[in-house]
């Protein structure tokens, strides 16, 4: 299955509006853990359980990508989850705004402060035509440094410089 997705960076003014917006706990674990920037995932979102493996369409283009998903049994997932593997979790909100659905990810643990959002699109002609909300602060789907197998096994002051770059601010999920 083809995925047109963009990734952006989001300001603490994205926080409020996520007040009684129900959430799914998310582990992912990216393996093999000895590769620098794994493409295979397992993942538990909610009661729900995957496999997943992202592809670029066109080499060094992260907004297009052949996405192949296998659905697991939680048994499955507990098995394979004992592999050695990167980890990260986060809080999925499914937020709507404006005609569209953002998938916000609020980092946890070592990751805390960080927040994506990520929009997918029917089309690259869909895609191109977006114009981004106000409280996105920058486009980062082309940064490898905050593909989900890349941020695995890191935390905050590993890419602390890097979202300095972007004028990002640590944001921390209240209430």
């Amino acid at each position: 299955m083809e995925e047109f997705e963009l990734t952006y960076l989001a300001k603490k003014e994205l926080m409020p509006k996520l007040k009684g917006v129900s959430f799914k706990e998310m582990l992912d674990i990216y393996i093999p853990s000895s590769s620098k920037h794994p493409n295979l995932r397992i993942r538990k979102s909610g009661d729900r359980y995957e496999m997943t493996k992202k592809q670029p369409v066109k080499e060094g283009d992260s907004s297009h990508q052949l996405e192949m998903t296998i659905p697991l049994t939680q048994d499955e997932f507990l098995e394979l989850s004992g592999l050695k593997g990167k980890r990260v979790s986060k809080n999925r909100f499914l937020y709507n705004e404006g005609g569209y659905t953002y998938e916000v990810d609020v980092f946890q643990e070592d990751l805390i402060g960080l927040v994506l959002v990520d929009i997918e699109f029917k089309s690259n002609e869909e895609k191109s035509r977006f114009t981004p909300p106000a409280w996105a602060i920058a486009d980062v789907t082309q940064e490898e440094f905050v593909a989900g197998g890349m941020l695995c096994g890191k935390n905050y002051g590993d890419i602390r410089k890097k979202l300095d770059g972007f004028g990002y601010k640590k944001i921390y999920m209240v209430g």
